[in-house]
């Protein structure tokens, strides 16, 4: 498992747990964050990401885009 940081560009993987306080996690998997859920990295900057999930684009800044663990 990893963060989906570290996902190689353009590779669908599957989310397999979502990190954080409640708040948090309430939070991304209302964005569809959800374990089993398909996620494609868009493109990464700065650790800051772009992913692509349920056919929608989500911006994800370094901190939270490293509790999404693929």
């Amino acid at each position: 498992m990893m963060p989906i940081l570290y996902a190689n560009q353009g590779e669908e993987n599957i989310i397999r747990k979502v990190g954080g306080s409640a708040e948090v996690k309430r939070h991304l998997e209302d964005l569809g964050f959800t374990p089993g859920a398909v996620v494609t990295l868009v493109s990464s900057l700065g650790g800051n990401v772009i992913v692509k999930i349920k056919e929608s684009r989500i911006a994800l800044d370094k901190e939270m885009a490293g509790k999404v663990m693929i």
